[in-house]
């Protein structure tokens, strides 16, 4: 069972991968970065509406939870990556024969599970959980930049689609933990 949901996970790999075509390679190669003109603009956008809608020191606690969040997602992707020691599909002897590889090095030799994706997938969740009521056209958007920076990351050749689904999976869940705590760590606090 185990074995067929790695070979499928392979074939779905080199099927999604082999989609890629060298005019397409730069924007998703761009869009994986974490730090690029799209999310810069994106992350002071949400820190301005927080700041609009929670004040200043709700806006510092939001900060720090936040810095909490993307720790605890990228030490458990470590802490994954190294505990299971599944290969990238760059580092694996039978595809990097057969797969494109869009970046310039590869990156660490273990990818499961994609902290990019748990990263990106926590903070859209926790967005849009914060502001489900006030601004209903922010989590949609949120998510779907979300998943588009996870399937980047099988678009350039360095996780396979379950490192990814697990990536926002984890994601999911810690953006609704942390979501949670911030409202309860800022239940009496006044603007």
């Amino acid at each position: 069972m185990v074995d067929q949901l790695v070979q499928f996970d392979r074939d779905l790999f080199l099927f999604l991968n082999g989609l890629g075509t060298e005019s397409w390679d730069g924007f998703w190669l761009y869009l994986s970065q974490k730090f690029s003109f799209i999310t810069i603009p994106l992350y002071a956008f949400l820190l301005f509406i927080s700041y609009k809608s929670f004040g200043a020191k709700k806006t510092g606690v939001l900060l720090v939870t936040i810095a909490l969040m993307i720790t605890c997602t990228d030490q458990l992707g470590n802490f994954f990556k190294y505990g299971v020691g599944r290969f990238r599909p760059c580092h694996d002897d039978d595809l990097m024969n057969v797969m494109r590889l869009v970046k310039s090095r590869c990156g660490g030799k273990y990818g499961y599970f994609s902290a990019h994706a748990a990263s990106s997938f926590a903070l859209a969740s926790f967005f849009a959980i914060l502001f489900k009521s006030k601004y209903k056209i922010l989590g949609p958007f949120l998510l779907l930049w979300s998943i588009s920076v996870s399937y980047s990351r099988i678009y350039i050749g360095v996780h396979f689609p379950l490192d990814v689904l697990t990536g926002l999976t984890i994601g999911g869940i810690l953006g609704w933990i942390f979501a949670n705590l911030y409202s309860f760590a800022t239940f009496k606090i006044k603007a």
